[in-house]
């Protein structure tokens, strides 16, 4: 849950021992420009205990160990995501560089803010090599991000129209941490010039060239992306298209968010901090040495197959998997069981192709005679 109070002066709160904190001027506080990964920014807290005191201490402890959490999905490719649990008991207090508040209220028994934590890069990426864990923190070039919506073609005709994002779409963008990302976005506003041509023109393999052409002349870059998000009320989903050229090439890629009970504040939300981990994926995957080939909007074979898993951690971890790797497009998530899920999406070469492709993920998927099983690789 985010802070809904106004922004207050910006302060750094550098940890000492125990729970006590020093606050220090902003302009007492500077990381070098290949550092800024390790920051994550904007994190919300919240915590309820006895007094005020002992709430924000138990906010901050608890916040800095899911910060940490988000930094290394933020630097580790997800081919490495596994290999998270060899330092998943680390002491997070000693590699905390410090925190900053953005904003923050309290009551006698609660805290609710949204922090800055910034780690020790040095000491974090010692960590990281002598575990033998894979990790990027070298920023890519910035990428400029159009977000959009979409009318329901059901509702506007075959094609639908295209509108500037507003409401949650809008505003969720400008809440990520964007400027510290691996992969960083500068969210812009459709240019006039951009018309329903072109827009459309990102949903065919036949004109997908041309559309991202058209973009770079408009923005007077090579890297710009729209993501167009279009709420189907009646399949109970928002369909959501990341299309145009990021640090790593170009690409169309499809994804299909189940409205999880009707909320569809928190499905756009959700389908905002995935469309972000795409592009840190692909841009981790092209500093890894693995070539990201271009997506493409129709691009694929269907191939439709049960997940099965021990519980929501173990679906959350496939569910990640299949979201963020590269040439998985158009997946659409039908009926979930406290074990069972059946999915459907596109692969280039299909089954075979995929389930060598999920291998590298510790993911098993089997031909069982005609019905293909998604399994954690044991």
């Amino acid at each position: 849950m985010r802070a809904t109070a106004g922004t207050r002066p910006f302060l750094m709160l550098v940890l000492g021992t125990g729970a006590t904190l020093a606050v220090f001027a902003p302009q007492a506080w500077s990381k070098p420009a290949a550092d800024r990964a390790y920051t994550i920014a904007n994190y919300p807290v919240e915590a309820r205990a006895a007094n005020a005191v002992a709430a924000k201490d138990a906010a901050i402890a608890d916040g800095q160990k899911a910060a940490f959490r988000s930094l290394l999905k933020r630097i580790v490719p997800v081919t490495a995501y596994r290999d998270m649990a060899r330092i998943a008991a680390t002491d997070t207090s000693t590699l905390i560089d410090g925190v900053a508040v953005r904003s923050e209220r309290n009551s006698a028994t609660q805290y609710i803010a949204s922090l800055d934590f910034t780690f020790q890069a040095a000491e974090v990426r010692e960590l990281l090599n002598r575990k033998g864990i894979p990790f990027v923190d070298t920023q890519a070039p910035a990428t400029i991000l159009i977000p959009l919506t979409r009318d329901s073609r059901s509702a506007a005709g075959p094609s639908g129209e295209f509108r500037p994002a507003s409401g949650t779409w809008n505003a969720v963008w400008p809440s990520l941490d964007l400027e510290n990302s691996v992969s960083p976005l500068k969210v812009e506003n459709v240019k006039p010039e951009i018309g329903a041509a072109t827009l459309r023109g990102l949903y065919d393999d036949a004109t997908l060239s041309d559309s991202i052409m058209t973009l770079a002349a408009a923005y007077g870059t090579d890297q710009v992306v729209v993501a167009i998000a279009e709420v189907d009320t009646e399949g109970r989903r928002v369909n959501v298209l990341l299309a145009g050229q990021d640090a790593a090439g170009p690409f169309s890629l499809k994804r299909a968010y189940r409205l999880s009970d009707g909320d569809l504040a928190y499905t756009l939300e959700l389908a905002a901090v995935v469309s972000q981990g795409v592009m840190e994926g692909r841009w981790k995957a092209v500093s890894s040495g693995v070539v990201a080939a271009p997506v493409t909007a129709a691009g694929g074979d269907e191939i439709s197959f049960d997940a099965e898993f021990a519980g929501k951690e173990d679906w959350n971890a496939m569910r990640r998997v299949l979201l963020e790797a590269p040439g998985i497009d158009d997946i659409r998530i039908g009926s979930i069981s406290p074990d069972r899920a059946s999915v459907s999406l596109k692969y280039p070469g299909g089954g075979p192709a995929l389930s060598r492709a999920l291998a590298s993920y510790g993911i098993s998927l089997t031909d069982t005679g005609g019905l293909w099983v998604m399994r954690q690789a044991r």
